[in-house]
């Protein structure tokens, strides 16, 4: 038996979740890599899951909107070796879902429901990753049919997808790396071979020049969740531009070996790196990669060619930059040759740095977060500290009544930033504002609002979805439904946690009656129902807006409801038109 393997029995026979949600060892060897890799919790693994009858050899399935992908799991949870079949059930997955249609026709309602979401991240250009997560070996037979399957499923240019075997060693590293994720810092090991380095001293800065083979890169931590390109101006592009395309190809080549010479290699920032010159053994701590993000993603959708490389090898220039306005110049300046996210764009706009500057210099222990990567410094408050991407996302669902394209950073720091960024912004506004952000994560992490399992699975909608809520209480209980309140108007409420509570409990009430109604409708028509893509669409804001009414009007008869919908109430000047997002 494996170690990895008996650790997961162990897990799972001790921990009373997953005997009682699932049905047996295969289901819960599942749940517990969707809870331990990738961090999902109780309630969202269950929804991810869809093994079981006709389930159409997709076990479980996670669309991802934060980084634009779909990822596809077959799970196996065996030891010894494991054949063909596994391999053909991922195939049979690809090939099904590139006819959505005829697929969620012939599903169980699990997969039917996951499709729908699916069928939309598509028509958006998400990434399809599919995974074979397996506690076995792969035969060497089962081996070359999945470099094939990597090599078929990714030049199907229909659809930017990608498959990767994730075995014992796999696992292991994953859930190493996902044990630390909430680490400021990446650390790792190379071993440099001789002849194939360079150490030296440029610009005071200890650096080193090594050619390392590709198939070291896949050790590198952070490369699937993005941690290790996490100074980098830009993530993933995807692997269907034109110069991923490239890199796989050559990868995908028979002289790999070349890629070396194709390519202009990889720049890795640490805070700190001792070279052993007698071993060659390179130790990195707060390892980062700030120009390679769409190489290394590329060798890693090509894993089993990779493995398979022997010979090829890639360039990397790695720097000791303790200084982070060094490491922020690095970053911009080797990344110059392309395009950067609409985000990392607005970082500098003159907008966003007026409202920084106005927020830091009114609350002067606040702090205003304008990059990836950006930390609050140690003298700056917690609770006063905003991050640009959630003030984006609240400013969508509060001023522009849109909690249903919260979601989605690029539109709104693209299509909609002219909207959403007022150099004039109130310093106020912003710090109330992000207060009830603060209060909905801080009741969210209590589980306590009572929210249907469905909208607890899906936190990046559901959250904003819950913001609009409470500024639609506001704006209906004083009267001003076609209006939106300033959030500073709400500054003593949002003082006091006795207050603030039964107001998100409200709004929680009204976002479930909401989504049960809209739920009733679907299955009335007898159509499929999809929590992810209902919350994309305007109809889960007119249906919010609607149970809000329909809750108020019956609120004054509850047990202190009459003080409860009177705490609503703000002055009529308070309010001013919704900002426009359509």
């Amino acid at each position: 038996m494996s170690e990895i393997y008996d650790r997961i029995k162990q897990d799972i026979q001790q921990d009373i979740y997953y005997s009682q949600n699932f049905a047996n060892d295969g289901e819960r060897f599942l749940a517990w890599y969707l809870r331990n890799i990738y961090l999902r919790t109780a309630v969202q693994a269950r929804d991810d899951i869809t093994d079981g009858q006709d389930d159409k050899e997709i076990d479980a399935v996670i669309v991802d909107d934060e980084l634009r992908r779909i990822v596809i799991i077959q799970g196996k949870f065996y030891a010894g070796s494991v054949d063909h079949q596994p391999l053909q059930e991922v195939l049979a997955a690809w090939i099904q879902i590139k006819d959505l249609e005829t697929l969620q026709q012939n599903a169980n309602s699990k997969v039917k429901v996951k499709l729908a979401a699916v069928a939309e991240a598509l028509s958006d250009d998400y990434d399809v990753e599919f995974e074979l997560v397996t506690t076995g070996t792969l035969t060497t037979s089962a081996q070359q049919d999945l470099a094939s399957f990597q090599e078929l499923i990714s030049g199907f240019d229909q659809m930017q997808a990608s498959i990767t075997l994730v075995d014992e060693p796999v696992i292991k590293s994953r859930w190493e790396e996902a044990v630390a994720k909430e680490l400021p810092k990446l650390n790792h090991t190379l071993n440099l071979e001789a002849g194939r380095y360079l150490d030296m001293t440029v610009a005071g800065f200890k650096t080193v020049l090594a050619a390392i083979p590709l198939s070291d890169c896949l050790q590198l931590p952070g490369i699937r969740d993005g941690m290790l390109f996490r100074k980098n101006v830009r993530q993933s592009l995807g692997l269907t531009n034109k110069v991923n395309k490239g890199l796989r190809q050559t990868i995908n080549s028979d002289n790999p070996q070349y890629f070396f010479l194709f390519h202009n290699g990889i720049t890795a920032l640490c805070e700190k790196l001792d070279l052993d010159k007698t071993t060659g053994k390179m130790k990195l701590e707060g390892l980062s990669v700030v120009n390679g993000c769409q190489s290394l993603t590329t060798i890693m959708a090509s894993s089993e060619k990779v493995r398979a490389s022997n010979g090829s090898y890639v360039l990397f220039r790695f720097y000791e930059i303790p200084q982070r306005d060094v490491a922020e110049k690095i970053s911009v300046n080797t990344n110059s040759q392309s395009a950067v996210k609409p985000r990392d764009l607005r970082s500098n706009d003159k907008r966003v740095l007026a409202l920084k500057r106005a927020y830091e210099n009114t609350y002067k222990d606040g702090f205003f977060i304008t990059k990836r990567g950006e930390e609050r410094p140690a003298d700056r408050d917690k609770l006063k500290t905003i991050e640009i991407g959630v003030l984006a996302r609240c400013l969508m669902a509060w001023h522009c009544q849109r909690p249903n394209i919260s979601y989605n950073e690029n539109k709104l720091f693209d299509k909609y930033f002219e909207q959403l960024f007022h150099s004039d912004y109130s310093p106020a506004d912003l710090f109330v504002l992000n207060s009830w952000a603060n209060h909905i994560e801080r009741r969210w992490n209590k589980n306590d609002l009572g929210l249907n399992e469905a909208l607890l699975a899906m936190p990046s909608y559901s959250k904003f979805h819950l913001l609009f809520a409470v500024q639609a209480c506001f704006s209906i209980g004083s009267g001003q439904a076609d209006k939106v309140p300033a959030p500073s108007a709400t500054s003593k409420i949002i003082a006091n946690a006795d207050t603030v509570d039964p107001i998100i409990t409200m709004a929680a009430n009204c976002y479930n009656s909401a989504f049960d109604t809209a739920r009733s409708e679907y299955q009335e028509r007898d159509k499929v129902f999809s929590p992810p893509n209902w919350l994309k669409a305007k109809d889960s804001v007119l249906k919010i807006q609607a149970a809000s009414n329909m809750y108020l009007g019956m609120v004054k008869n509850m047990p202190g409801g009459a003080e409860l919908k009177n705490s609503l109430v703000l002055p009529a000047d308070k309010f001013m038109l919704r900002w426009s997002a359509d």
